[in-house]
Order: C-alpha cells, then structure tokens, then sequence
C-alpha cells in the first residue's frame, strides 16, 4: 500500500479562491480513499506563498521524506506545491525521486510513476511559472502607477521626516525639524562625519539613533525632501509635502558632487572637498550658481557642466579667479564694522509647533496615567517619557530660536573666529563661520555683490 504524505498550501490571495485548506483537504482524502491509499499525514502550510520554499510544513514533509516514513507526495493542483519552476523540479528530481518518493498531482491527474507523468510536470511547472511572472509584472505596474500618481512606494518604512500613514506621507514635524537643520549644517561646509556625529549627539527618530554616515549621506541625496517620488530609475512629482527648498537641495547637491570629484582625483578628505565659496555664489544675470573648477569660480549656465543646473545657455557672465574672489570676500569680511550696522530685522517667519508639543503632553499624561494604573513599569515609562520631553524640549526650542533674530553678538563672534582662523583653520571650518555671516554672493561680470545674513 502506498504510504502518502498530502500536502495542502494556500496564500492570502488564493484564500479567496477555491483552493481553501478545507477544498483541498477534502478533495485529496476523496482522491486517496478511491485509490486505496494510506495518508500518513497532513503538511499544511495556510498563507505562506508558492514562490520559494522557506515555509514550514513543507520543511517538516521534507525532513520526514529523508527519514524514509513516505512513498508518495500528493498535491491536488501542481501550483500547491510551488510556483517557481526551478523550485518544482529540484523538489521532485532532488528531494522526492532521489529518496523513492513519487509525486501525484491530483487536479492535473498524472503522476512520476510513469514517464508520461514525469514528462508532464516540466511542462506544466513552465506555465506555473509563467503565471508569478505575470503576477510579478502587474504588481510591479502597480507600484509604477502609484508612483506616477506620486504616491510613496516604500510601504510603512517612511523615510526620516515623515509618518506613513493611510497610504501617504504625513510630515513629522519634530523629524522634519532635524533634517532641515542638518542640511543647513551641511550648506555651510560641515563634512558627512561631523553632521552624523551633531545628529546622533542631539537627536532621536523613530528608528532610534542616527546610526551611521551611510543615513545622512543618503538623507541628503534623498528627493522626496522636495516633493518628488522616485521609482525604478524615474522620478515623478509626489502628492506629500515638501521639507527642504529645492534650491538648498540643489546646493547641497551641488556641494556633494565637489566632494566626490576631489576625492577621485586626489583621495577621501571631507575637509577639502569644496572651494571657500561653494554653495555661496549666484549669477547675477541668469540666477544659476557658480562654481569652483580648474581654478576659477564659474557659471553653470556658462560652463554647462550640468543641465540641471543651467539657467540661459548662452549666459557669458565673468569667471573669476578661485584666489581672487575668495581674497575679496575675506577682505570684505575682515573689515566690516558689525557694531556700526546695527538696524531692526525683519520680521521672522517661524513654524508653529504648539500643536505637536500640546500633543507630546497629552502623551506624557497618558503614560503617567498608565503607570499608576499598574499597567506599564517604570522602567518602560520612563525611558518613553524621556523620548517624548527631549522631542518637546527640541520643538520648543526651535520656536523660540525662530521667534527671535540672530543677535549681534553671535556675528561679532562669527567674524572674530574667521578671522582668527585664516591661516590654521581648516575649510570647514572656515566656511561654518561664512554660513552665519553671508547669505549669498551675486556676480555680475565685475560687481561682486555681497549680501550678509540679517541679525
């Protein structure tokens, strides 16, 4: 008597089908009772799908196939048992054949004992294979439509800065505010390895830690900061709103790709990466930045190194020399009289983060709630607490510094340490003191035009 171990599987998507565990089960003991056959036992593997073999049941059957308990595997439709082709046949020629073990597919009525059935299964494993190609290829298509859509492909893992939620992005506020911070800190000549240390010291996410450089690299590399999708190789305009300015974006951008020319041409040195004035430095005729290259400083429009970046083809606006332009700014710099300029800044426009804090309290009041209820430990409350003053602690913070000017000391101070680094300090750290100073510089042909942050 044959001695027959049944193997029933269904996925989510086939539960809805007619290939229930209670179809298939019923129909493989009516199938061997006909045929006088022993059912040793039932491998049931319920959800788990047919496009690889790491599920559980089947394992067990293969475990019991090596220990000589069975003679026969019976499936009642061929797709049961797998829908890669690869995987069908090492399972019949490898695991099954190889240990006396015949296969019965009962829908498809054959089975290895003959070699018509033997015949049959390669073919009939290629169309199994064809349909989770097809299923593949429109589930691919789908992502391609949501992305065109400019919905968010990456499913509940959201990038740094927003909450997946309902299917989109839905900005978070208090991340929102850490990657703003560290792509201004990146703008004014930090390297990748201070901004992952700053932000690890002072910042927590969802994910925890910012953990490695790898993260803020990619951060910043990132587009969807500036509303747009990316998927399969195309970007798309994305439905979610922006965090980032797209011309900070561009710069940062701009600033990443100096660093990445320098260090193949002359090795890693996140210190050297960029000239004095990268990311400073505007055309005043067609609006596109300069930049530094065979020692001069240049329009992009001019030099069209990079499409993205050209304004009007036909710009002839000055290039001016690396040493020469970088001696005017510091001149400029040295010799400006800060306590002389003293005026009533502009009105600031600053985020509201009243909300998200009031909602960060009734958090903490939860959490309190549930401790002295007896149903979360101390230790569990008070890390979460901790996380959640530290998170209210860094969106107050950033209302108050954004509800008041720059102070004119910070300035003075800005410009003592430049100039007193002139000749030790290193570019990053001379371009730090630049990004507090300066908030742009226009060139137009001779006229160097030098525009200092408001205090």
């Amino acid at each position: 008597m044959i001695k027959a171990a049944c193997y029933v599987r269904v996925s989510t998507e086939n539960q809805l089908e007619n290939y229930s565990i209670e179809e298939q089960t019923d129909r493989l003991q009516s199938f061997c009772s006909a045929k006088d056959i022993k059912i040793v036992k039932f491998y049931t593997d319920g959800g788990y799908s047919g496009g690889n073999t790491n599920r559980p049941a089947l394992q067990k059957m293969l475990a019991d196939i090596e220990k000589r308990q069975i003679n026969a595997v019976i499936v009642y439709k061929l797709d049961r048992l797998s829908r890669s082709q690869k995987d069908t046949l090492m399972l019949i020629e490898d695991k099954f054949l190889a240990n006396d073990v015949d296969f019965i597919s009962v829908n498809e009525n054959f089975d290895t004992s003959t070699p018509f059935g033997r015949a049959m299964i390669g073919i009939l494993s290629v169309f199994a294979q064809l349909e989770k190609d097809q299923i593949t290829e429109r589930f691919t298509m789908g992502r391609i439509g949501r992305a065109k859509q400019g919905y968010f492909h990456g499913g509940g893992y959201a990038p740094t800065g927003y909450d997946y939620i309902d299917g989109e992005l839905i900005v978070n506020e208090y991340e929102a505010l850490q990657v703003r911070e560290l792509f201004e800190r990146f703008k004014k000549g930090y390297s990748i390895h201070n901004c992952w240390r700053y932000m690890q010291s002072h910042y927590t996410t969802k994910y925890g830690a910012w953990k490695s450089e790898v993260l803020v690299r990619d951060v910043l590399k990132n587009e969807v900061y500036i509303g747009k999708i990316k998927f399969a190789g195309k970007t798309y305009p994305g439905k979610h709103t922006p965090i980032i300015p797209e011309d900070l974006f561009y710069e940062v951008q701009n600033i990443l790709q100096h660093r990445r020319s320098y260090e193949s041409t002359y090795g890693r040195s996140p210190f050297r990466a960029a000239t004095l004035l990268s990311g400073f430095i505007y055309c005043g005729r067609c609006q596109a930045r300069y930049h530094g290259e065979h020692g001069n400083y240049s329009c992009y429009s001019r030099t069209k190194g990079s499409p993205k970046y050209i304004m009007d083809p036909n710009c002839k606006n000055k290039k001016w020399k690396i040493e020469k332009l970088d001696q005017l700014v510091i001149d400029f710099i040295c010799s400006f009289d800060y306590t002389a300029s003293l005026h009533t800044p502009a009105e600031p426009k600053a985020p509201d983060y009243s909300r998200q804090i009031a909602e960060i309290e009734k958090k903490i009041d939860r959490m309190l709630d549930l401790y002295q209820l007896g149903s979360i430990s101390l230790d569990t409350i008070s890390l979460r607490v901790d996380a959640l003053t530290r998170e209210k602690d860094a969106l107050t913070k950033a209302m108050e510094n954004q509800n008041k000017p720059a102070r004119m000391e910070d300035f003075i101070a800005a410009k003592d340490k430049f100039v007193s680094i002139l000749q030790s300090g290193t570019l990053e750290e001379k371009r730090a003191c630049l990004g507090i100073l300066v908030k742009k510089i226009v060139i137009d042909d001779e006229n160097v035009n030098i525009i200092l942050n408001e205090f």
